[in-house]
């Protein structure tokens, strides 16, 4: 018997970086077990340095676009990731749905790929950890 893949949303405030390379690499490292979308409270494009840094460890996720939460409303999720404080502080309500913040340092305000590299790899190692052993 097919298991069906957990939804799983990544919010952010933006919709440009952290939550879109969190998308990436969910869906690159555990995809077959997770079905992944990412949106913002106020989205705008996708950053060109997180598709740079992500497309440096073999993922590509310039076709992703950035959406807004309002595209989601009425659609259930079985756990939902707040990737900045400002998310989990606007988070729209989905109900009886897991909400789990764990905030990551905007590398955009600074603009450096060493930012996003840094972000990148700190994604990478929580979506292993949280991710990595069970279904959750």
């Amino acid at each position: 018997m097919r298991r069906m893949k957990k939804k799983v949303l990544f919010l952010c405030t933006e919709n440009s970086a952290r939550s879109q390379m969190a998308e990436g690499l969910l869906r690159a490292l555990y995809g077959d077990r997770f079905e992944v979308y990412s949106a913002g409270i106020k989205p705008k494009t996708v950053n060109p340095n997180a598709v740079k840094v992500m497309r440096e460890i073999g993922i590509d996720i310039s076709s992703q676009k950035s959406k807004s939460v309002e595209e989601f409303r009425g659609m259930k999720f079985d756990l939902v990731v707040t990737v900045c404080d400002d998310a989990k502080e606007n988070c729209p309500f989905f109900p009886g749905k897991k909400i789990v913040h764990k905030s990551f340092t905007d590398p955009a305000k600074s603009n450096n790929l060493d930012a996003f590299r840094k972000v990148r790899d700190e994604i990478r190692k929580w979506i292993i950890e949280y991710f990595g052993g069970r279904i959750r």
